[in-house]
């Protein structure tokens, strides 16, 4: 029985904070949106039932509530955004979000996007409802490195991974992930617009590791239930390094995503790598660059991870 959104309106909600020193630089426009209202699932959902959350951006830093049929005012756009399960026609919005996955790379991204939109049962796309250009603002998933291994786009994620790894020892684990070990590891695919209302980020995930694990029940063959037993998550994303920090001084680095802090402090190892691409540092962090980084999650943290997004967002 597929469960139904029951609404909960909300009051005034404290500005999301971020653990690193300038994390509210880097979220200053994630925290210009704030709440309205919002719709959350009491059972399963179908996939005409997905979780919608309302928001309204203004142009100041005052957080209020609004009522439904209050209209829009000067400074004041309102937005429905909803949670839809992935679909060939979002083939152009998941591409562009994931333009730089692999920095400058040129390599099979539209089969990657491909195998997204392919996993209906597990994933996500945040679009605003009624949108006339169907833009994607979100997409969230998980693939399973043995059941794609492959595919041409999933093996050019990994040959890229352990060319750019530059520790010996974090590589031999990195070999492990992708060979003997990839039945149960997840590459946890999350990219969205920065400035994706952070309130979102709760529900989406919540939602993730849901489908996850009713796919483990739910999927039709024993070797598609399995390949969502999942046991590591591998995730790689972008943050600002301090130009002068050591490589092993967490505290010189600023996630732009809230919740990749959240990852990171849960991780069983990491790495950061020079990038050749990306937007301009913003003048706050002038004194940092932008890297990327991959982490290894267990997923026995993942019931952590979400305890803890909810307390930094709330």
């Amino acid at each position: 029985m597929p469960r139904k959104p029951v609404r909960h309106n909300l009051g005034p909600q404290p500005r999301p904070r971020m653990f690193s020193s300038y994390g509210r630089s880097v979220a200053r426009l994630s925290s210009a949106y704030v709440p309205k209202s919002e719709y959350e699932e009491d059972a399963k959902t179908s996939p005409e039932e997905k979780i919608m959350r309302k928001v309204i951006l203004k142009d100041d830093d005052e957080l209020s509530e609004s009522s439904d049929d209050e209209e829009e005012s000067d400074g004041v756009v309102q937005a429905d955004f909803v949670f839809f399960d992935p679909k060939t026609d979002d083939f152009h919005g998941v591409k562009m979000l994931l333009q730089t996955y692999l920095d400058d790379k040129e390599w099979d991204l539209s089969g990657f996007v491909d195998l997204i939109l392919a996993q209906p049962t597990v994933g996500t796309v945040v679009k605003v409802e009624d949108a006339e250009d169907e833009g994607i603002f979100a997409i969230v998933s998980s693939l399973n490195l043995e059941r794609y291994k492959h595919h041409q786009s999933v093996e050019e994620v990994k040959h890229y991974l352990l060319d750019i790894c530059p520790k010996p020892d974090i590589r031999e684990k990195l070999k492990g992930l992708f060979n003997q070990l990839a039945h149960g590891v997840g590459l946890l695919v999350s990219q969205r617009v920065v400035n994706l209302p952070p309130q979102l980020l709760p529900p989406l995930y919540d939602g993730l590791f849901d489908e996850i694990s009713w796919a483990t029940e739910d999927e039709p063959t024993e070797e598609l239930r399995n390949s969502f037993c999942f046991k590591t998550y591998l995730i790689v994303t972008r943050i600002y390094k301090a130009n002068k920090s050591s490589s092993s001084d967490d505290e010189g680095i600023v996630f732009a995503k809230h919740e990749e802090e959240i990852f990171h402090r849960l991780s069983s190892w990491s790495f950061t790598f020079a990038l050749r691409t990306g937007p301009p540092v913003p003048p706050e962090l002038r004194n940092y660059r932008l890297m990327g980084m991959v982490m290894a999650v267990d997923a026995n943290k993942v019931s952590s991870f979400r305890q803890q997004l909810k307390s930094l967002i709330e």
